[in-house]
């Protein structure tokens, strides 16, 4: 039997680009693959806005759960946000990726980005040797596991796209799967991204000036597209908004958009 992580490689092996979209809980998991898509990716934004807290604040245990419970939403392949790994050394991240593909989840990802504000991106080496050891951990395993590795320079005030350039590189010898450079904003960059890999890269959709249609990051050589916390944000802002008219009590127009009940079950099994 083949398993969830060879079809979610699968997926990155075809012809053009596929979408990935993020959903945030059981429900938006069902709604997304009730509509076709043909995988999901946790995101940590929408994860920890849902639980009241700024992100990078869920423990690991908690956001393996979380994870868990999107695995077991649907059959599709879930591909994880492990933010840094949950720790800086390469062995807590070989031991993140070990526990989270034990959730039943058929990726991750891992960022060089700290934590800290003083010294946000990890130093090249060690960024390197932690891909290499997340590598090495899903060599391990008995199942397949798609490790992405993302540089966050563009989301941390280092726009620099050789180091980006340098680090993705290191990253794909070291042994990630798949590449990752979210903030690019530009289809010049994110096509230079995608000559200088040999393999899959991912975009994310959704930035603001950063507009592009599937068929233009696939012409780019893109190979997967997601959405990151963008579909958990507008869910949240039309609700704070719309929250906002209702307070003032002087009227509740921003209602008349919900959509129906018969319409949002249509997207749920009849029996849970």
């Amino acid at each position: 039997m083949t398993s969830i992580g060879s079809i979610f490689r699968q997926l990155h092996e075809g012809q053009g680009a596929f979408i990935i979209p993020n959903p945030w809980d059981v429900g938006t998991a069902r709604i997304l693959a009730a509509m076709g898509f043909q995988a999901l990716a946790t995101t940590s934004a929408g994860m920890s806005f849902s639980m009241g807290v700024r992100e990078g604040q869920v423990d690991r245990q908690t956001v393996l759960a979380h994870c868990r419970t999107l695995v077991d939403a649907t059959t599709l392949p879930v591909s994880a946000d492990l933010e840094n790994g949950f720790g800086d050394s390469p062995e807590s991240v070989a031991e993140t990726v070990r526990a989270a593909a034990a959730t039943g989840l058929a990726g991750g990802s891992l960022e060089d980005y700290t934590g800290r504000a003083d010294r946000p991106i990890y130093d090249f080496q060690l960024a390197v040797e932690r891909i290499q050891a997340a590598a090495e951990a899903c060599g391990a395993l008995a199942q397949d596991f798609v490790l992405t590795a993302r540089c966050e320079n563009y989301l941390w005030g280092k726009p620099d796209l050789d180091d980006t350039i340098r680090r993705l590189q290191a990253f794909e010898k070291a042994g990630a799967d798949v590449l990752y450079a979210p903030g690019l904003r530009d289809l010049d960059a994110i096509q230079t991204v995608c000559r200088s890999l040999a393999k899959p890269v991912n975009v994310i959709a959704g930035i603001a000036g950063a507009t592009f249609s599937m068929a233009q990051l696939a012409q780019a050589g893109v190979k997967r597209i997601s959405v990151g916390s963008s579909l958990s944000r507008l869910a949240l802002g039309a609700f704070i908004r719309a929250a906002q008219q209702v307070k003032t009590g002087e009227s509740f127009s921003a209602l008349d958009d919900a959509m129906g009940f018969s319409e949002i079950e249509s997207y749920f099994p009849p029996h849970g």
